[in-house]
């Protein structure tokens, strides 16, 4: 039998306290990868070891008797019937606050303690050392030794979507307790560093996603104004590579390369703020943000794109506020199938509204002029023009279609899986239908006039949004029979 280095995982413990249960969870990781790192370091210093090197994710776990009713205004916090329930955990320092809030529910809400030891998932070493920049994990076939003989990996197996996806199937009994393991959130962590250029940290509870890059140079201005006003709230501005200025007057490096999905970050006491990502065009970046951001459980997100207007009536630069989606992206099929119905959010959708009436200065039939309401069509192929009108028409015609864009059902598609708020306010730049098409003359105007007040328009509602107690943005349209306690 293959010796087995580990180091000591500390004894488990039985907390009544959320703080102490964090307390004694951040323990045990850090004892946990301080040990991977070490042993680590001195193989590829000195050679592998005649032993496997074995960590393991800390976990929380909790044991309920009663089917005593709990407070049912709460859509999270609880679990929905008695027996045992675990989730292995990652990165305490980064989910700190969650999880105070997540285990303190689960506490006062059952009348039970939560069990905190070490479970039995081994930590991978590429996980392990992600968070040292100074470090790296070697290729296979750089190193003197194969790696995964010495040291855990990624494991799929413990890295998918079972759980939200509702395809989980517990092989012992124990329910699921959070909605991701901590291998997926770690796979997300990883991803996120790699598209986005800046370190998950940085990201902030409001998250809107935009399609151009017009939108960053409005957002990194607006950005500086509240850094110079030391009544908004806002503390520091960071841009790719995790350039920081906490002054508006302060320069911004460039970045080196920019990434796949540029993002920037407004942040704000206890991540309150709001962080901006420009996906590009297309479903698959939509997809890949959302898939990995998920996992950082934000208060809700919002697209503030580009879209074709299809009714005549509509005139550039009209806004369009999605309360359907025609979902014919196609990247979420094999997840989330087309027959499930992705359903506005009220919370979103008023604070939306309110947004455009406070930036734009209209009201109640007045504001009709500029923005309508209706089904947002999302497609795969860009140059849908190009094919034979007859099927697309009718289709888009028989949805009752208003606008159309690559990217806003996709990520409401993936709040609605991934259990966070969703919303959808586009702008019309161009009427394909109707001769308009998005040429050079016309984008630069349109984009001159109207790039500024469509982000300013995303950022209020996100500041009313913030407003909002947690509970109150995640409807219970997002739950399911059997969901888990966290949120």
């Amino acid at each position: 039998m293959t010796r087995i280095l580990t180091p000591d995982d500390g004894h488990p413990r039985t907390f009544s306290d959320a703080t102490e249960a964090v307390d004694y969870l951040q323990e045990l990781y850090t004892a946990a990868t301080t040990f991977l790192r070490s042993q680590f370091l001195q193989a590829m210093s000195e050679g592998a070891p005649d032993a496997r090197v074995r960590a393991f994710y800390p976990e929380v776990r909790v044991t309920t008797l009663s089917y005593a009713q709990i407070d049912t205004r709460l859509s999270f916090g609880h679990v929905p019937m008695p027996g045992t329930y675990a989730a292995t955990i990652t990165r305490p320092d980064l989910f700190r606050n969650y999880l105070i809030q997540q285990i303190g529910l689960l506490i006062d809400h059952h009348g039970q303690p939560v069990h905190i030891g070490a479970s039995d998932t081994p930590i991978p070493v590429h996980f392990a050392v992600g968070s040292d920049a100074a470090v790296q994990v070697p290729q296979q076939g750089a190193a003197d030794f194969t790696l995964r003989d010495v040291f855990d990996v990624p494991d799929l197996s413990t890295t998918n979507d079972d759980i939200v996806n509702g395809t989980y199937s517990s092989s012992d009994g124990v329910g699921p307790l959070a909605p991701f393991t901590a291998q997926r959130i770690d796979y997300s962590l990883a991803r996120l560093a790699h598209y986005t250029a800046t370190d998950p940290e940085h990201f902030q509870n409001f998250v809107l996603f935009t399609n151009y890059q017009f939108y960053v140079s409005e957002f990194e201005a607006f950005a500086r104004t509240q850094l110079d006003d030391p009544d908004s709230g806002y503390t520091a501005f960071v841009s790719t590579g995790n350039a920081t200025i906490t002054a508006g007057n302060q320069p911004l490096a460039d970045p080196v390369k920019m990434p796949q999905m540029p993002t920037y970050h407004l942040k704000r006491k206890n991540g309150s703020g709001i962080t901006l990502v420009n996906i590009g065009v297309g479903p698959s970046n939509a997809k890949t943000a959302t898939d990995h951001i998920a996992v950082l459980r934000p208060h809700a997100w919002l697209m503030v794109g580009h879209c074709a207007g299809l009714r005549n009536s509509q005139a550039l630069g009209d806004f369009v506020l999605a309360h359907a989606y025609l979902r014919e992206d196609h990247v979420l099929d094999d997840d989330l199938p087309v027959w499930i119905p992705i359903p506005a959010l009220a919370e979103i959708q008023i604070a939306l509204q309110l947004a455009v009436g406070e930036v734009t200065a209209l009201e109640g039939f007045e504001l009709k002029r500029i923005m309508r309401t209706g089904t947002v069509a999302t497609i795969d192929n860009r140059n849908w023009e190009l094919r034979d009108q007859s099927g697309p028409v009718a289709r888009l015609s028989q949805s009752r279609a208003i606008a159309l864009d690559m990217e806003s059902a996709t990520i409401a598609a993936n709040g609605y899986r991934f259990r966070v708020p969703y919303g959808t306010l586009l702008c019309v730049s161009d009427k394909p239908l109707h001769g308009e098409l998005k040429l050079p003359g016309m984008a630069s105007e349109f984009y001159t006039t109207q790039v500024q007040r469509h982000l300013m328009i995303g950022i209020r509602a996100m500041e009313q949004l913030r407003k909002m107690p947690l509970e109150r943005i995640h409807s219970r349209k997002l739950r399911s029979f059997d969901e888990t306690a966290f949120l």
